[in-house]
């Protein structure tokens, strides 16, 4: 079980600040928390450019991954004429091993609610579809409890807040792969299609579900939208550092168990990693996966890493869905990455031929490696071909699939090199490679 894990008292609650509740679908207790005053300024204070200059202003980029700026998105969506306009609220939670989304989905829905809400207000959207896994049950219960109690108060529905403007919220609950987590896929697989990437421009922003403009933000990003509101954009660009503002989810997982953490943007991996990861006895953090299935292994050596968006793309991760997972001094990096990287081939949508054929080729040179058949000129294919995936990529999801074996590359050559040039794994892991005297000792 997922657990919250305890940080630091200076450190701020936005997303998770009614988390706790007794139950997280008592509109009554929400409200005398705080919920629904940030569709309250909006409707009745800001107006909808108002509302998204405050969005902004404070800084608010997309929790999904890709640090788009919010306000940036809404206002693409707000300036194109059309006859009606779409707010998809990403729930999905692409990577099967993060429960990020999921746990603020089920720990305080009405955040969520609201957020799309007053993006739908902002934008002149009058549907909000909120997209969920079809088996997260607990969730879906969430979301439309939170809904139907938000609209018998007037918070959604007809004529919100007597703005006369309408919303209808409906929970999508979908079936699909990791491919979900890329909004246009998404956006498909609400529509009934084929879950494919589109080739951008044009954005959702500007032609999205159904043709229309469509603002496709995740939970975390909406959720964070009513406590700006609330609290003013002042006081969440005063959070986090540089130009990454406000917390986001972090999930932490270790040998020991999985915990939750609010974390200010551009907290050091290393405080992190001090939330709670704790290695078996006797044992050392050899490496830190940071980003999900597609993200980079990363060793000790760069721990004061700012977690954003720019600087672990830097170091060659990213903030993908949120995971921080820690491998101690048994993992083998190059196996680690051979998986890692099968998977992100298995889950390819197969549209474009770089992805579907060449990180299949990518999976069969690691696996030549670690079965000890290495060839000469494997570690320069292994180069040349992630270069090229990534230069002809249609989607994130085709670019991020070479990090796993790319950031192996870069930090732990010296193992690699045993693998190709030695046929052996000094972690002891990979067979039949003979391995080393050092290992065994």
């Amino acid at each position: 079980m997922v657990q919250l894990l305890a940080t630091p008292p200076a450190w701020p609650r936005i997303l998770l600040e009614r988390a706790g509740a007794k139950d997280p679908t008592d509109l009554d207790a929400a409200v005398k928390a705080g919920a629904f005053e940030g569709l309250r300024r909006a409707v009745r204070e800001l107006g909808p450019t108002g509302t998204i200059a405050e969005i902004a202003e404070a800084g608010l980029r997309g929790r999904g991954g890709g640090g788009y700026p919010t306000a940036q998105k809404w206002r693409t969506a707000a300036g194109i004429e059309a006859p009606r306009r779409y707010v998809v609220v990403n729930g999905y939670g692409a990577d099967p091993a993060a429960g990020t989304d999921r746990y603020l989905i089920e720990h305080d829905p009405f955040a969520v609610v609201e957020g799309a809400a007053i993006a739908a207000f902002a934008i002149g959207a009058t549907d909000v579809f909120i997209a969920v896994r079809a088996e997260a049950s607990e969730s879906i219960r969430a979301l439309e409890a939170a809904i139907g109690a938000a609209s018998d108060a007037g918070f959604v529905g007809f004529d919100v807040l007597g703005s006369a403007h309408d919303v209808t919220m409906t929970v999508r609950p979908v079936q699909g792969a990791y491919m979900l987590g890329e909004e246009t896929v998404l956006l498909k697989a609400l529509e009934g299609r084929r879950g494919q990437p589109e080739q951008r421009p044009p954005h959702p922003a500007e032609r999205g579900f159904d043709g229309m403009p469509t603002v496709v933000n995740n939970v975390q990003t909406l959720a964070a939208v009513p406590w700006i509101l609330r609290n003013g954009a002042a006081a969440f660009a005063a959070t986090g550092a540089g130009h990454a503002r406000g917390t986001i989810l972090v999930q932490l997982r270790t040998a020991a168990g999985d915990g939750i953490a609010e974390v200010p943007l551009g907290t050091p991996l290393r405080e992190i990693v001090g939330l709670g990861g704790k290695l078996p006895s006797g044992r050392t953090l050899k490496a830190l996966l940071v980003g999900g299935p597609s993200g980079g292994l990363l060793p000790q050596s760069v721990l004061d890493t700012p977690y954003d968006f720019e600087r672990l793309r830097e170091v060659g991760a990213h903030v993908g869905s949120g995971s921080v997972v820690m491998a101690d001094d048994r993992a083998c990096v190059v196996d680690l990455a051979r998986l890692l990287t099968r998977f992100c081939s298995s889950e390819a949508c197969g549209k474009t031929i770089p992805c579907r054929i060449g990180t299949r080729r990518l999976v069969e040179i690691a696996d030549r490696v670690v079965d000890g058949r290495p060839r000469p000129t494997d570690l320069t294919l292994l180069v040349d071909l992630s270069a090229d995936i990534v230069a002809s990529a249609l989607c994130d999801h085709e670019r991020l699939a070479t990090f796993p074996l790319a950031s192996g590359m870069r930090y732990f050559r010296e193992e690699l090199d045993e693998h190709i040039l030695r046929s052996s794994c000094p972690a002891g892991v990979c067979h039949p490679i003979a391995v080393t005297a050092a290992a065994t000792s």
